[in-house]
């Protein structure tokens, strides 16, 4: 297949711009998916270098609007697209890949039956200071590359963003770099908050995190102490 022998030719990666769900339910191996009605430039931006040749992977008929969005966001080596999209692919015989999801129900159902699950929050630290589930580890998609050696990859990793858009990109870098023992938990930690009523940590206002945290970092130079150091210390009084 042309798309295929390019892919392999041109060191280029696959980018699916398709939903979360459409790609969970198959893809081609190794793509990265960052879906094109999300976040779409900032996510591009911070996750893949300017001069990445790319193949991409779309809906149909949105081919010409995903390589306007990457030309104007600064990715100009886009060498083409997969005509037909994945039904093209996977009728050419051509394997694809999956990634499991389950509800925020099913999550709660497995923390209940092991309370050491190995669960992973994608979100930025500031959402997960704002509150969190104690169970879970916090690797933001944003610091993926710096912390991948700090992934907990000895059971079933369990992945959740705010609503489901990060954690299917943060599945899709895994898949890649060949970590396939994962899930992804649909609705992320909206779900879980709403829908299963597991124990999460205390809410605390971002902006009121905010202004402690300056505080806190104009009190410890003035006692020529860390503010970094200071910070932690009042970040884990506030979870």
């Amino acid at each position: 297949m042309a798309f295929k022998a390019m892919v392999s030719e041109m060191d280029a990666l696959v980018l699916d711009t398709r939903k979360p769900d459409d790609f969970a339910a198959g893809h081609v191996p190794g793509s990265i998916n960052i879906g094109i009605d999300g976040q779409f430039a900032p996510w591009v931006g911070a996750l893949i270098p300017t001069d990445q040749t790319l193949m991409i992977v779309c809906e149909s008929g949105r081919e010409d609007e995903v390589i306007t969005r990457l030309t104007r966001v600064g990715y100009d080596r886009v060498l083409g697209y997969l005509e037909g999209g994945i039904a093209a692919w996977t009728q050419a015989g051509m394997d694809t890949d999956t990634v499991t999801r389950i509800t925020a129900t099913e999550l709660a159902e497995r923390l209940a039956a092991k309370p050491e699950l190995n669960i992973i929050d994608a979100r930025k630290e500031g959402e997960w200071t704002a509150q969190n589930l104690p169970q879970a580890k916090n690797i933001a998609l944003d610091d993926l590359n710096m912390k991948f050696n700090e992934l907990p990859t000895g059971s079933t990793m369990h992945i959740h963003c705010a609503g489901g858009y990060r954690s299917m990109i943060y599945a899709s870098i895994l898949k890649s770099r060949g970590i396939h023992d994962l899930v992804d938990v649909i609705g992320g930690f909206g779900a879980i908050k709403d829908t299963t009523g597991l124990e999460t940590s205390a809410y605390v206002c971002p902006s009121t995190l905010k202004l402690e945290e300056e505080k806190a970092a104009a009190v410890a130079h003035a006692d020529g102490e860390s503010p970094k150091g200071f910070m932690g210390w009042l970040k884990s009084l506030l979870g």
